[in-house]
Protein backbone atom coordinates (compact mmCIF):
# COMPACT_ATOMS: atom_id res chain seq x y z
CA UNK A 1 0.00 0.00 0.00
CA UNK A 2 1.69 3.03 -0.83
CA UNK A 3 1.69 6.19 1.99
CA UNK A 4 -0.96 8.53 -0.23
CA UNK A 5 -3.05 5.65 -0.08
CA UNK A 6 -3.00 5.79 4.32
CA UNK A 7 -2.86 9.53 3.96
CA UNK A 8 -5.80 9.87 2.28
CA UNK A 9 -7.73 7.57 3.72
CA UNK A 10 -11.14 8.45 5.67
CA UNK A 11 -10.41 8.11 9.75
CA UNK A 12 -6.68 9.21 9.25
CA UNK A 13 -5.24 10.73 11.93
CA UNK A 14 -2.34 13.29 12.04
CA UNK A 15 0.27 10.28 13.19
CA UNK A 16 -1.09 8.03 9.60
CA UNK A 17 0.82 10.79 7.22
CA UNK A 18 3.72 8.96 8.41
CA UNK A 19 4.96 6.12 6.90
CA UNK A 20 3.46 2.97 8.56
CA UNK A 21 5.78 0.74 10.33
CA UNK A 22 6.00 -1.05 13.85
CA UNK A 23 8.96 0.92 14.58
CA UNK A 24 6.59 3.75 13.71
CA UNK A 25 4.16 2.91 16.28
CA UNK A 26 6.46 2.18 19.07
CA UNK A 27 8.59 5.41 18.11
CA UNK A 28 5.11 7.46 18.83
CA UNK A 29 4.05 5.23 22.09
CA UNK A 30 6.70 5.41 23.81
CA UNK A 31 7.07 9.44 22.71
CA UNK A 32 4.00 10.00 23.99
CA UNK A 33 4.70 9.03 27.41
CA UNK A 34 7.86 10.72 27.76
CA UNK A 35 6.37 13.78 26.44
CA UNK A 36 3.81 13.15 28.99
CA UNK A 37 6.24 12.73 31.62
CA UNK A 38 8.50 15.78 31.11
CA UNK A 39 4.98 17.87 30.80
CA UNK A 40 3.90 16.81 33.63
CA UNK A 41 6.96 18.69 35.49
CA UNK A 42 5.73 21.80 34.27
CA UNK A 43 3.27 22.51 37.84
CA UNK A 44 2.15 25.65 38.92
CA UNK A 45 0.72 24.73 42.64
CA UNK A 46 -2.73 25.84 43.57
CA UNK A 47 -3.85 27.27 46.33
CA UNK A 48 -6.13 25.48 48.37
CA UNK A 49 -5.88 22.53 46.52
CA UNK A 50 -3.93 19.62 46.10
CA UNK A 51 -4.15 19.22 42.58
CA UNK A 52 -1.31 21.87 40.51
CA UNK A 53 -2.26 23.28 37.16
CA UNK A 54 0.39 21.35 35.27
CA UNK A 55 1.39 20.56 31.61
CA UNK A 56 0.22 16.59 30.83
CA UNK A 57 -3.22 16.98 30.51
CA UNK A 58 -2.57 19.63 27.43
CA UNK A 59 -0.06 16.95 26.02
CA UNK A 60 -2.26 13.99 26.62
CA UNK A 61 -4.98 15.53 24.61
CA UNK A 62 -2.73 16.49 21.83
CA UNK A 63 -1.39 12.96 22.14
CA UNK A 64 -4.72 10.93 21.74
CA UNK A 65 -6.19 13.54 19.06
CA UNK A 66 -2.71 13.10 16.97
CA UNK A 67 -1.88 9.28 17.34
CA UNK A 68 -5.56 8.07 17.30
CA UNK A 69 -6.99 6.20 20.08
CA UNK A 70 -4.88 2.86 20.14
CA UNK A 71 -1.57 4.68 20.15
CA UNK A 72 -2.93 7.46 22.31
CA UNK A 73 -4.19 4.63 24.83
CA UNK A 74 -0.96 2.89 24.70
CA UNK A 75 1.24 5.99 25.18
CA UNK A 76 -0.59 7.09 28.47
CA UNK A 77 -0.88 3.71 29.44
CA UNK A 78 2.42 2.93 29.41
CA UNK A 79 3.04 6.94 31.30
CA UNK A 80 1.04 5.19 34.23
CA UNK A 81 1.89 2.20 34.72
CA UNK A 82 6.12 3.44 34.60
CA UNK A 83 5.13 6.21 37.09
CA UNK A 84 3.53 3.45 39.17
CA UNK A 85 6.41 1.51 39.12
CA UNK A 86 8.62 4.26 40.33
CA UNK A 87 9.57 6.56 37.88
CA UNK A 88 9.32 10.04 39.21
CA UNK A 89 7.44 11.75 36.19
CA UNK A 90 4.12 12.15 37.68
CA UNK A 91 3.55 16.26 38.60
CA UNK A 92 6.25 17.25 40.72
CA UNK A 93 8.36 14.40 39.93
CA UNK A 94 6.30 12.33 42.07
CA UNK A 95 5.83 8.23 41.36
CA UNK A 96 3.62 5.51 42.69
CA UNK A 97 -0.17 5.02 42.98
CA UNK A 98 -2.31 7.22 45.08
CA UNK A 99 -1.95 10.80 45.40
CA UNK A 100 -5.11 12.95 45.52
CA UNK A 101 -4.09 13.29 41.42
CA UNK A 102 -3.59 10.27 40.11
CA UNK A 103 -7.42 9.96 39.38
CA UNK A 104 -6.39 12.26 36.46
CA UNK A 105 -3.61 10.36 35.41
CA UNK A 106 -6.55 7.75 34.80
CA UNK A 107 -8.90 10.30 33.36
CA UNK A 108 -5.94 11.30 30.69
CA UNK A 109 -5.22 7.92 30.20
CA UNK A 110 -9.51 7.59 29.05
CA UNK A 111 -9.53 11.26 27.60
CA UNK A 112 -6.78 9.93 25.26
CA UNK A 113 -8.37 7.37 23.88
CA UNK A 114 -11.63 9.49 23.58
CA UNK A 115 -10.06 11.74 21.87
CA UNK A 116 -8.33 9.78 19.08
CA UNK A 117 -11.91 7.95 18.65
CA UNK A 118 -13.17 11.30 17.63
CA UNK A 119 -10.11 12.74 15.43
CA UNK A 120 -10.31 9.32 13.49
CA UNK A 121 -13.82 10.74 12.67
CA UNK A 122 -12.86 14.62 12.09
CA UNK A 123 -12.79 15.65 15.63
CA UNK A 124 -9.38 17.66 14.99
CA UNK A 125 -9.77 18.93 11.42
CA UNK A 126 -11.70 22.31 12.29
CA UNK A 127 -11.25 24.84 14.64
CA UNK A 128 -15.08 24.05 16.08
CA UNK A 129 -14.06 19.85 16.11
CA UNK A 130 -10.76 20.37 17.73
CA UNK A 131 -13.03 22.79 20.29
CA UNK A 132 -15.44 20.15 20.98
CA UNK A 133 -13.23 17.17 20.92
CA UNK A 134 -11.03 19.11 23.54
CA UNK A 135 -14.38 19.50 25.91
CA UNK A 136 -14.60 15.85 25.82
CA UNK A 137 -11.61 15.20 26.93
CA UNK A 138 -11.36 17.34 29.17
CA UNK A 139 -14.55 16.33 30.81
CA UNK A 140 -13.58 12.56 30.90
CA UNK A 141 -10.44 13.74 33.05
CA UNK A 142 -12.53 15.85 35.48
CA UNK A 143 -15.29 12.88 35.47
CA UNK A 144 -12.37 10.44 36.68
CA UNK A 145 -9.96 12.59 38.67
CA UNK A 146 -13.14 14.65 41.03
CA UNK A 147 -14.45 11.30 42.38
CA UNK A 148 -10.30 10.17 43.19
CA UNK A 149 -9.85 13.26 44.96
CA UNK A 150 -12.80 13.14 46.54
CA UNK A 151 -12.33 9.35 47.88
CA UNK A 152 -8.28 10.16 48.66
CA UNK A 153 -8.87 13.42 50.48
CA UNK A 154 -12.40 12.58 52.84
CA UNK A 155 -13.94 15.75 50.61
CA UNK A 156 -17.23 16.44 49.91
CA UNK A 157 -18.83 17.21 45.25
CA UNK A 158 -18.14 20.86 46.47
CA UNK A 159 -14.72 20.96 48.20
CA UNK A 160 -13.82 18.45 45.20
CA UNK A 161 -15.41 20.83 42.33
CA UNK A 162 -14.07 24.08 43.83
CA UNK A 163 -10.20 22.39 43.85
CA UNK A 164 -10.40 19.98 41.50
CA UNK A 165 -12.04 21.67 38.57
CA UNK A 166 -12.96 25.39 39.22
CA UNK A 167 -9.74 26.46 39.36
CA UNK A 168 -8.25 24.63 36.30
CA UNK A 169 -11.02 25.98 33.87
CA UNK A 170 -9.05 28.76 32.66
CA UNK A 171 -6.45 27.09 32.06
CA UNK A 172 -8.18 24.19 30.04
CA UNK A 173 -9.49 27.13 27.95
CA UNK A 174 -5.81 28.38 26.63
CA UNK A 175 -5.13 24.23 26.30
CA UNK A 176 -7.81 24.38 23.81
CA UNK A 177 -7.81 27.62 22.04
CA UNK A 178 -3.85 26.43 21.50
CA UNK A 179 -5.14 23.09 20.20
CA UNK A 180 -8.26 24.87 18.16
CA UNK A 181 -4.92 26.55 16.39
CA UNK A 182 -2.21 23.93 16.28
CA UNK A 183 -4.63 20.55 15.56
CA UNK A 184 -6.07 22.33 12.34
CA UNK A 185 -3.36 24.37 11.33
CA UNK A 186 -1.44 21.25 11.26
CA UNK A 187 -3.77 19.04 8.65
CA UNK A 188 -3.79 22.20 6.26
CA UNK A 189 0.20 22.23 6.15
CA UNK A 190 0.23 18.85 5.48
CA UNK A 191 -2.49 19.76 2.64
CA UNK A 192 -5.12 17.62 3.90
CA UNK A 193 -8.33 19.50 5.10
CA UNK A 194 -11.11 16.80 6.34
Amino acid sequence: MSTAAVTTRPGAVLADLLPASRVRDIALVVGGAALTGIAAQIAVPVPGTPVPVTGQTFVALLVGTAFGARRGFLALALYALVGMAGVPWFQNGTSGPGGSSFGYVIGMLLAATAVGALARRGGDRSVLRTAGTMAVGSAIIYAVGVPYLMASNGMGLGAALAGGVVPFLIGDALKAALAMGALPTAWKLAGRKG
